[in-house]
C-alpha cells in the first residue's frame, strides 16, 4: 500500500518533488528530467529520477516515465510509472489554466501493476510572480482495490530571483486498507492531509535546486527532506 500511495498522481508539479500540479506543458521538443532524494525521520527513504519530453500528437503531449527505489519499514521495493499530461485551457489571455494527466504504475520487482492516476490541475496567475495551483483527481491502488478521490492545492512565489518559495497540501480520500488477522489496521495518516514547502534556487533558466521539508508525505505521519535537481533541455 505504501508504494501506491507513493504513485505520481502528483506527477510533475512545479516540478520536482512537488506534489500539487500545475496546467502547463511545454512546447513539442522540449524535455526535461526531475531527479530527487527523500528521507523521513522514521528511516524511509525514496530515490527518484523523472524524464518527461513534449511531443505533438495533434496537440503538444508531455510523454514521461518515473523510477522509483524506496524503503518503507525496512523494506526495500522498486516501482515505475509511465505518465501523459495535456494542456486544454492555456494560462496566457485566460482567467486560468486547465489540464489533465494520467498514468500507471508497476511493480518493477514481481512485474505487477500497482495502480493508475487522473489529475486535473487548474491553475491561477495572481500576480506575475505569484501562481495558484489547485488539483482535483483520482487515484486507484491495485493490490488493495481501493478507489481514492485525490486534492490539492499550492503556490509558487519568486519572490527575488533566482528564488522561489513553493508550499502545498494535498491528500486523499477514500477508505483504509483491509489488515490481516494477524496484522495491526493500516494508520489513518494515509488519508490524513500531506504538506511541503521549500525554497527553489534556480541559478540558470534550465536548472533547479530544490530544498523541501515534508510532513506525513507517504502517508506515516514522519517528517522528509528532500533534496532535488530538475533540468530542462
Amino acid at each position: 500500500a505504501a508504494a501506491v500511495l507513493l504513485l505520481p498522481w502528483q506527477a510533475e508539479a512545479a516540478g520536482g518533488a512537488f506534489a500539487v500540479d500545475d496546467a502547463e506543458v511545454g512546447k513539442p521538443g522540449e524535455c526535461k528530467v526531475d531527479s530527487w532524494v527523500s528521507a523521513a525521520t522514521n528511516h524511509d527513504v525514496t530515490a527518484v529520477t523523472s524524464p518527461a519530453c513534449v511531443v505533438k500528437l495533434g496537440i503538444p503531449v508531455e510523454l514521461g516515465g518515473q523510477l522509483q527505489r524506496s524503503r518503507s519499514d525496512g523494506v526495500w521495493g522498486s516501482s515505475g510509472t509511465l505518465q501523459a499530461k495535456v494542456n486544454l485551457i492555456p494560462i496566457e489571455n485566460h482567467p486560468f489554466g486547465l489540464g489533465i494527466s494520467g498514468g500507471s504504475s508497476w511493480d518493477l520487482v514481481t512485474g505487477a501493476n500497482t495502480g493508475g492516476f487522473v489529475n486535473v490541475p487548474v491553475t491561477f496567475q495572481v500576480r506575475e510572480d505569484v501562481r495558484i495551483n489547485v488539483n482535483g483527481g483520482w487515484l486507484y491502488d491495485r493490490p488493495n482495490k481501493i478507489h481514492y478521490a485525490t486534492w490539492g492545492a499550492g503556490f509558487e512565489w519568486n519572490f527575488v530571483k533566482p528564488l522561489t518559495l513553493i508550499g502545498e497540501v494535498y491528500g486523499i480520500a477514500g477508505r483504509l486498507p483491509a489488515a490481516a488477522e494477524d496484522e495491526a489496521p493500516p494508520p489513518n495518516a494515509i488519508r490524513e492531509p500531506r504538506t511541503q514547502i521549500g525554497l527553489r534556487f534556480t541559478p540558470h533558466d534550465n536548472v533547479d535546486i530544490d530544498l523541501i521539508w515534508g510532513r506525513n508525505i507517504a502517508g506515516e505521519n514522519a517528517h522528509w527532506t528532500t533534496i532535488g535537481l530538475n533540468l530542462r533541455f
